[in-house]
């Protein structure tokens, strides 16, 4: 198994960071975890989705406006992901954490699973952002290729091209395919996975078996084969669409560096941790109110990583201790104004990392 471990010698900037950002709880005496803000989201995104499936399966209407339902339902699901469950398997939702275990419970129902997330999510990508080996984030080859440390194949030359289906089916892989390759083999990515209890397993079983029920065998029920299977892969595309896009606008860009180990390597990074979180993501559109409500604020992505336990309702507010202690210590603080701004910069990198590496090509000249 690869082991990495961070330069936590000059931690100076985390340390006056954390003191700032505590003073600033204190001062304004606020939870870190939700508050009404997101309380009210949660009312609105589920209650949403709860009627917007209570329309398709219980009132008769025509193609268009089920398909227009189901792509809404897809968009919904990804926001429900990013601003309650994602919120609540960190611990940030609330105080409780009955309600954070509950809620978290939420990627069991979208098809997920909370137990799997938690460890791929919150220990991999948050420890090991960007590092070839042990993020399974962008461990995705060799459909496509995310950082020059990754083989390349001669796909890779139009992986810009093919990136949007790719995306498109991401839901659709990581619920059929990605959970079952995970509990068979006892392994996310490179990493042994934690052991399962008996619950775990049971849980695993039931919450798949209730996706099969509610979104597969009832629909097909009400609208027949065919029908539904159209209208569950443009829920899937949308939902696909919008859950990659907000997660590799964070971290696949150009101004984001990687970090590369081999299997059974150790090595050792001469940056801390937190310097480690600024070099390896970006912000975007932090100014668009409206983004930063259905992506549960995953486009503030740099608090996000260096206080994954603080609310989704406070990065705004902190963004701004943040970039102060940045500049102050002389570190980067990555972002793009805009979103569409991010979405060139990825779709640059990926055609980038597309392109045959020299050595390859060196390689096939000697030949």
């Amino acid at each position: 198994m690869s082991k990495i471990t961070f330069s936590n010698v000059h931690n100076e900037f985390y340390t006056s960071l954390k003191n700032s950002v505590d003073e600033y709880f204190e001062k304004n005496k606020m939870n870190r975890t939700g508050d009404w803000r997101l309380f009210s989201k949660t009312i609105i995104l589920l209650g949403a989705s709860i009627t917007m499936y209570c329309l398709l399966m219980f009132v008769k209407m025509d193609v268009l406006p089920a398909l227009l339902l189901c792509g809404g339902l897809g968009f919904l699901f990804a926001s429900m992901g990013f601003c309650i469950m994602h919120d609540a398997n960190h611990g940030s939702y609330s105080t409780h954490p009955l309600v954070n275990d509950i809620l978290g419970f939420s990627a069991n129902l979208l098809g997920a699973n909370a137990y799997f997330w938690r460890q791929k999510h919150n220990i991999l990508h948050h420890t090991y952002t960007n590092v070839d080996g042990l993020d399974d984030d962008i461990a995705k080859s060799p459909i496509i290729r995310q950082c020059e440390s990754q083989k390349w194949v001669p796909a890779h030359k139009v992986q810009h091209l093919y990136l949007l289906p790719v995306y498109a089916l991401s839901s659709i892989f990581w619920i059929f395919f990605m959970d079952f390759t995970k509990y068979f083999t006892g392994k996310i990515y490179t990493t042994v996975a934690w052991k399962m209890t008996a619950k775990n397993h049971i849980t695993f079983w039931i919450t798949k078996l209730w996706y099969l029920g509610v979104y597969i065998i009832i629909p097909v029920m009400v609208w027949g084969f065919l029908p539904w299977l159209v209208g569950f892969l443009v829920l899937n595309v949308v939902m696909g669409l919008t859950l990659s896009l907000v997660f590799q606008l964070a971290h696949v860009l150009e101004n984001t560096e990687f970090e590369h180990i081999g299997l059974d390597e150790t090595k050792h990074i001469e940056t801390a941790w937190a310097e480690h979180q600024l070099r390896t993501t970006s912000n975007f559109a932090m100014d668009n109110k409206l983004i930063n409500w259905f992506v549960g604020g995953l486009n503030f992505q740099v608090e996000h990583h260096l206080f994954p336990k603080v609310s989704h309702i406070h990065y705004p507010a902190i963004s701004k201790i943040v970039m102060q202690k940045c500049a102050e210590f002389n570190l980067p603080y990555n972002y793009y104004p805009t979103m569409w701004q991010a979405l060139g910069s990825h779709f640059r990198v990926m055609k980038f990392l597309g392109k045959r590496p020299a050595a390859s090509q060196q390689q096939v000249q000697a030949a």
